[in-house]
């Protein structure tokens, strides 16, 4: 990261840095070994004796807590390696920007990324706790002694909380990007050099005095038009040694949650207990097609349309206008569309006004599209 001529703007320095977030595929070993290195020399720190690589960001904390608790990686070199370069930088960006340059730059660059990047990065880290939490105390409760309830309790939350630190020391590399967005090809951006190089080949990685453990990217990654992590017939996020996330428009589902999707019923979907489950099932199905195969029934009509309920155990109603596009279609048919409308909603009309943002009273179109 050196400072630019102005050649590469703003907007095309934000479209790589996206496509860096979002590649997968194998690192670029090579290249993210002498960017760990280039980021201690920049750091003034002597580069690490060894380079460790794992197959996910799950396989290198777990990695980092053995090397750690035996004492053979050093202290974590982090604030220097990652968090002082880049208070520097942005520092200066700052102090030359001002304070509304700043904000202009910033949302021209790392704010296109910040959101998703955090949603994604949160996934991860949660993912990492339940997972290497789990598995510490499933390794220390291995025997036949009675599980004493209390005491699992805590060696549970010690186990995450474990995790926890363990990922504190962590440098994010390609999910980096946002902030790295921001300083690329700014003056003080070349001090990140380091920093963006290995973020450019690989993904997360921890920085120790001794050792850098750096992990591979994801083989796959899957999100929606809103930046979640989203799939219907698989993981929605996947590394190398098989640690994966599944989830559905964003939320947290079982990896055999999904195997039951493509054989829904509306029986089925009554009868699961978990309400979140239960609207992703209803997601997948299509509430319109639930409401025609189930008992619901319309509750009132008037000329926008037809407003549905259909009452759900432990959980909200959910509320339904059925209206029809009073433009044809080319071959002379109406489509029919389905809007979601809150639960209070007494009327189709009321339903419709509210999806312009509307009172009832309010709502009075010259003509339906």
């Amino acid at each position: 990261m050196t400072a630019g001529s102005g050649a590469v703007t703003t907007a095309e320095t934000t479209h790589i840095w996206r496509a860096v977030a979002s590649a997968t595929g194998p690192a670029d070993r090579a290249a993210a070994e002498e960017g760990v290195r280039l980021a201690y020399r920049l750091a003034g720190l002597p580069e690490p004796e060894t380079v460790v690589w794992a197959d996910s960001p799950r396989a290198g904390a777990a990695l980092v807590a053995r090397l750690t608790a035996e004492g053979t990686a050093g202290r974590s070199v982090r604030d220097a390696v990652r968090t002082r370069p880049w208070a520097t930088a942005r520092r200066q960006l700052f102090g030359r920007l001002g304070s509304e340059g700043w904000a202009e730059h910033w949302a021209l660059t790392g704010a296109q990324l910040w959101d998703g990047l955090v949603m994604l990065t949160e996934r991860i880290r949660t993912g990492l706790i339940e997972d290497l939490a789990v598995t510490a105390v499933a390794s220390d409760s291995a025997t036949d002694t009675p599980v004493d309830e209390e005491a699992a309790a805590k060696a549970a939350a010690a186990a995450e909380q474990a995790v926890r630190l363990t990922l504190l020391d962590a440098v994010l590399g390609q999910h980096d990007a946002a902030w790295l967005a921001a300083f690329d090809g700014q003056e003080g951006g070349e001090a990140l050099a380091g920093i963006a190089a290995v973020a450019r080949a690989a993904g997360w990685w921890w920085p120790y005095e001794r050792t850098a453990v750096v992990c591979e990217r994801p083989v796959a990654l899957h999100l929606d038009e809103a930046g979640r992590l989203d799939r219907g017939d698989g993981p929605a996020l996947a590394f190398p040694d098989g640690f994966a996330l599944y989830a559905w428009r964003g939320m947290p589902v079982p990896a055999e949650f999904l195997d039951e999707l493509t054989e829904l019923t509306p029986r089925r979907i009554r009868e699961e207990e978990n309400a979140e489950l239960r609207r992703v099932m209803l997601e997948h199905y299509g509430y319109d097609r639930y409401l025609k195969e189930s008992d619901a029934a319309p509750v009132q009509r008037d000329e926008t349309g037809v407003l549905w309920r259909l009452e759900l155990e432990g959980d909200e109603p959910q509320v339904m206008v059925e209206v029809v596009n009073s433009t044809p279609e080319p071959d002379g048919t109406h489509r029919t569309y389905w809007l979601r409308v809150p639960p209070r909603t007494r009327t189709a009309r009321e339903g419709v006004a509210w999806t312009f943002g509307l009172e009832e009273a309010e709502y009075a179109p010259m003509r339906q599209t």
